[in-house]
Parts: structure tokens; C-alpha cells; sequence
């Protein structure tokens, strides 16, 4: 999981006080969220701040957790910065003497009383992960807990067998249990149930939506300011990778058919944006050099993204998920935060133009000269137009966020854009948010096929790119056609056509331009995707 953090301490950390009662000894608080964890957490895979200055760190809350062998505690951090805002973290916390250690990923070593041993992440101990598992299976509602497990309604009472982390620690920590189930730890944590735990929950047990992993269970706190959501426990998909690997690999076979067929370019018949394809509209010439397999793979993509969405907006009870209309409020808060992302992203470029060249320094340049026609884009949105309804939607809609399992697809991760606030994850939005997100990442997938092998296909980039372009619209008509019948026949309210265009037009230029910030931040060079995508969107 990680590298050994051992070397970090020259001496042991040495307390009068014993490891039950730590917490409730300010000299430990103090040196633990000083001296101890301040070295630890900005070395995590899951902390967020590594891009600001950490100034302190506060133990805000804590509570303790008892197996038959151990005591945990679970404590609750607030990391503040020196650009004055703060994140909150949760800390599983064990103490292991020498003889108990069986792990290397250790926060520091210290002796507690006259014990001597070392402070390690819980999750790294087995029985603290079994006690989890337990407490979810066997829980019962018992009131004034703080700390609530819930079993889901879809899961058998069962015995823990086994657990082991799942692939590299993201922003969260993710367990399998007994090869069948995970479960995610969420690191970072806010004062508001957590809406993947919040959509998970009703997807399975309100909708019965069988393409999403079922829902198993979940650790709460219960806080008189909210609830703050620990854990989501779901069932584990078999499956043969993300969509995203998928795809590249697909793509990479179409650009390779273009050496191997001798197709020409500049024959390939093009078609405008957004023009709907059923399958036996598509030209002859675009299925031989495509292949018809991608094609229905993509209605398949977008059958589920449509069934997920009728599931999402078709609850008349539970207000959450209720469907609303556009407003004057929505609005004002739409611009605001379009207006805030694009001066920022504006601000970006003008630093960056010293590392872009070529093609991207050429579409920068245009997109400056430019900026005042996408900005009035943003700014001229009208709600009195709008005909359709706002619902829950997933939020951060991708080809990474969708497992492949033969055939058929299984959406994930409904914790929404990593850039936003809890609370503006859970805005109602219009569906066509989550299908610009993964037209996005379709042009995504056809620019880092080109970038990543531009060895290996005998033609100049920008050929390429051309040749990119026409597969990009016809990926996107294909999927329009599918998702937009499908939507409507399962009474998804999503406008029609010319609303629809404006809508997928808006958040594909909205996509774009929060892409332009993190790839000018990050990787430079592919700052032409994003550039690209908001010149195609905009006709400039």
C-alpha cells in the first residue's frame, strides 16, 4: 500500500498517558496533531491540500470503537491553510505493540504509558477491518448511537472471511470483503451525507437499478450539526476494467484501421455536431473503417446512462430526487459559479502561455481573442426558455467512472466533481450535464489514442486529428440517438431538440473549460483537447 514511513521519527514519542483514555489528555492531542500527523498526511494519496500550505491541524471530535481485543478510535481532523479555508479528514487510529505490528505503514512510534509500540491507520490492521464488517452485518437501529452502521436490505447475514485493500489509495480507501463486497472509506469528510452513499442507497433499494454496484451498507456519524458519512459498502462487479481502458483500446484498432484498410481522410463523410444516428443511418465507408462492435457497445453506454437517469428523476416522494423546473435561483448560481471557473481559467492562461507551443499556443491565443463570445455563452442562459427539469445526476460523469463487464456496463462513484462544494454536488442539474461529461471523455479517448502513439500511425497529426474529429461526431450521434429515445420513453423530461442542443452545448463548453485549468496546471501539451473541444463547440 505504502512506503514505509518508519524512517521519518529518530526517537519514539513518549506519553504519560495510557492508549484508552489518550484522548481525553490534551498534551497527547496536542503533540499527535502537531509533531505526529502534520509529517504523516501530506504524504497520502488521499489528502487534498498538497497544493496549499498547511498551517494546523485540529482533533475536532473523536470516538471510540472496541473489538473483543482492541481499542480504535476514530477521530475527526481539520486541516487548516494558510490561504485561510480548511478541510475536514477522517483518522481511523490503532495502537500496536512490537510483537503486534504487521504492518509497515506506521504514522509514528510512541510508548503510551509504559507501553511501547507504535500509532498505525487502522485500516492497515486486520481486526479493525473484521469489526467493520461486523458491526455492519449485525447492526441493529439503536438510538442516541453515534455512530450508526446500516445493513442494506439486498445483503444475507454472513461470516467475514477475508479483507484486502483494492488497488491504489485514491482520495478514498477502498476494502474488499470476502471477494464480494467493497468497502469505501471516504477520507475526506463533510458535515452532509456523502451522495455516493445518498444515490447508491436509493438507486438499490428505492429504484432496484440493477446497473450501478447494489448497495450493502454504510457507516454514519450522527452529529447535531449533520450527518457525516464514513463508510459505503457495495457490492464488488466482476468485471474486466473501466470503460476508459476500454476505449482507448477500441480507438487505438480504428486509427489503426485507417494504414490498414487505405482509407483516405479526406473521403470520410462528415456530419454536423449533434446530428442523431440510428445504426443503419450510418454511412457504409464510417462501418467499415469504424467497425460496427464500437457502435453498439456506445448504444449500450447510452442506454444505461438514460436508464440511470430515468431512475434518478422518476421519484415523486422523496424530495431529494424529486424533478423540479428551472428557476430565477438556479440561474444566478449557475452563472456565478460559470463566471468564477472561467475568470479563473482565463487567469490560468495568461500565466501558461510561456509553456504551450504549436498547436496549443495557436488555440490559446485563439480562445483569448475569443473570450468574450464564450463568456456571453455563459452569461445568456435563460430560464424562462427552459421546457425541461432539473434532477440528481451523477455529477462527474466519465469513461472512468463505468466498469466494462462483458458486454454491458455498470456506472460508479456518484461522489460528483471533485472541484465543488457538498453542497452544490447536490443541485438538481440537467441530465445532459452527465452526457456532456461523456462526450468529453469520448474526445478525451480519441486525442490520448493520437497523443500516445503517434509513432506508430503513418500520417500527420493533424490528419489525424481531422480523421478524430469525424469519428468524435459520430460517436456522439450515435449516443444521442439512443440515450434521447430511451429518455423519453421512460417520461424523462430533457426538452426538445433545439433545448437540447443549447443544454449539451452549454455544459460541453462548461466541461471544456474546467478540463483547460487542470490540464494547463498538470500537463501543458494537452491543453490542445480542451482547446479543441471549445473551438469545435463554439465554431469559432
Amino acid at each position: 500500500m505504502d512506503s514505509t514511513n518508519q524512517d521519518t521519527f529518530a526517537s519514539t514519542f513518549e506519553f504519560k498517558t495510557e492508549w484508552k483514555t489518550c484522548f481525553e489528555e490534551e498534551d497527547f492531542i496536542k503533540v499527535f496533531s502537531s509533531d505526529i500527523l502534520e509529517n504523516y498526511i501530506i504524504n497520502k494519496r488521499w489528502y487534498g491540500g498538497k497544493a496549499s500550505t498547511l498551517k494546523y491541524i485540529d482533533v475536532v471530535d473523536y470516538f471510540k470503537m472496541t473489538s473483543k481485543k482492541n481499542t480504535y478510535y476514530g477521530v475527526l481532523l481539520e486541516v487548516n491553510f494558510k490561504e485561510a479555508f480548511y478541510q475536514h479528514y477522517f483518522m481511523p487510529l490503532a495502537f500496536m505493540s512490537k510483537e503486534e505490528l504487521d504492518t509497515s505503514t506506521i504514522i509514528a512510534p510512541v510508548k503510551m504509558g509504559n507501553q511501547e509500540g507504535f500509532l498505525v491507520d487502522a485500516l492497515h490492521q486486520e481486526d479493525f477491518r473484521k469489526m467493520l464488517f461486523d458491526n455492519i452485518i449485525k447492526s441493529k437501529e439503536t438510538k442516541g448511537n453515534k455512530l450508526i452502521f446500516h445493513k442494506g436490505s439486498t445483503i444475507e447475514n454472513q461470516e467475514y472471511e477475508s479483507s484486502r485493500f483494492m488497488g491504489l489509495e485514491q482520495s478514498n480507501t477502498s476494502i474488499i470483503y470476502n471477494d464480494t463486497y467493497v468497502l469505501k472509506i471516504f477520507r475526506r469528510i463533510y458535515v452532509s451525507t456523502n451522495p455516493d452513499y445518498e444515490i447508491s442507497r436509493f438507486l438499490t433499494e428505492r429504484m432496484h437499478f440493477p446497473n450501478s454496484p447494489a448497495y450493502t451498507g454504510s457507516i454514519n456519524l450522527a452529529l447535531s450539526e449533520g450527518n457525516i458519512t464514513l463508510g459505503l459498502m457495495q457490492e464488488l462487479v466482476p468485471n474486466q476494467g473501466d470503460a476508459w481502458k476500454f476505449m482507448l483500446e477500441q480507438t487505438d484498432g480504428v486509427f489503426d484501421n485507417l494504414k490498414r484498410k487505405k482509407i483516405k481522410i479526406d473521403k470520410l463523410p462528415d456530419i454536423v455536431m449533434f446530428k442523431r444516428l440510428k445504426i443503419n443511418e450510418i454511412p457504409p465507408e464510417i462501418i467499415d473503417w469504424v467497425g460496427l462492435g464500437l457502435f453498439l457497445r456506445i448504444q449500450t453506454l447510452a442506454l444505461r446512462t438514460a436508464e440511470m437517469h430515468i431512475a434518478l428523476g422518476s421519484d415523486i416522494h422523496e424530495t431529494a430526487f424529486t424533478p423540479t423546473t428551472y428557476n430565477g435561483d438556479y440561474t444566478v448560481w449557475l452563472k456565478n459559479r460559470m463566471l468564477y471557473q472561467f475568470q479563473n481559467r482565463l487567469n490560468i492562461i495568461e500565466n501558461s502561455l510561456h509553456k504551450l507551443d504549436g498547436l496549443a499556443l495557436e488555440l490559446a491565443h485563439q480562445f483569448m481573442e475569443n473570450k468574450k463570445i464564450v463568456r456571453k455563452h455563459f452569461v445568456d442562459f435563460d430560464w424562462t426558455k427552459m421546457k425541461s427539469e432539473r434532477i440528481r445526476i451523477h455529477g462527474d460523469y466519465h469513461l472512468g467512472q463505468v466498469l466494462v463487464n462483458g458486454d454491458d456496463f455498470y456506472i460508479l462513484d456518484f461522489e460528483g466533481e471533485p472541484e465543488s462544494t457538498i453542497r452544490d454536488r447536490k443541485v438538481k442539474q440537467p441530465p445532459l450535464k452527465d452526457v456532456a461529461g461523456m462526450f468529453r471523455s469520448f474526445h478525451y479517448a480519441i486525442y490520448a489514442t493520437i497523443f500516445n502513439n503517434k509513432e506508430k500511425y503513418p500520417f500527420e497529426q493533424e490528419e489525424l486529428f481531422k480523421a478524430g474529429e469525424i469519428l468524435y461526431k459520430y460517436f456522439v450521434g450515435v449516443f444521442l440517438e439512443t440515450y434521447i429515445e430511451k429518455a423519453q420513453s421512460g417520461n424523462l423530461n430533457i426538452g426538445y431538440n433545439h433545448e437540447i442542443d443549447f443544454l449539451l452545448k452549454y455544459c460541453l463548453l462548461e466541461k471544456a473549460v474546467y478540463e483547460l485549468g487542470y490540464e494547463l496546471n498538470s500537463r501543458p501539451r494537452w491543453a490542445v483537447i480542451p482547446l479543441r473541444g471549445i473551438q469545435s463547440i463554439m465554431n469559432y
